[in-house]
């Protein structure tokens, strides 16, 4: 699976979490493979209430935000975001622009508390640096107390 967002943004995430803890280039690359599938899955979860209401267009109720916040104070670009929205919908849907901007606050929060929990994991493992297992060890960890 290709990663459609880029990692700088998703390193700059981390890093706002971390503190003063270094960040690997695979911890952003990790973290930025768990928001694309959390994104896909979301915009599944979506496509199936629009089907449920008769629509064929994605908005941002179906993402669970009432209120839109301006695209340009998200840290992830909206264009991969779009993409990510339509990995596994079909091609009959469209995603409306509040959608897009939408699913990114999701996504954004989201990845704000993976990277906060990855940070203080590797405060816990005593390093200074945010590494790709202190992603993954969340998500393991979220299997038994998530």
């Amino acid at each position: 699976m290709s990663v459609e967002l880029p990692f700088a943004p998703v390193d700059d995430i981390i890093r706002r979490n971390a503190g003063d803890l270094r960040v690997s280039a695979e911890a952003a690359e990790e973290l930025a493979r768990r928001i694309q599938r959390r994104g896909a899955a979301l915009a599944v979860e979506a496509a199936d209430r629009a089907t449920d209401d008769g629509r064929k267009t994605l908005m941002a109720s179906d993402f669970g935000v009432e209120s839109v916040p301006d695209k340009d104070d998200l840290a992830l670009p909206i264009a991969p975001v779009d993409r990510i929205a339509r990995l596994d919908i079909d091609d009959r849907y469209r995603v409306a622009m509040d959608a897009r901007v939408a699913l990114a606050t999701v996504l954004e929060s989201y990845a704000d508390t993976v990277a906060a929990a990855a940070a203080d994991l590797a405060r816990h493992a005593d390093r200074r640096t945010v590494k790709a297992e202190d992603v993954e060890a969340y998500f393991h960890l979220q299997q038994y107390f998530g």
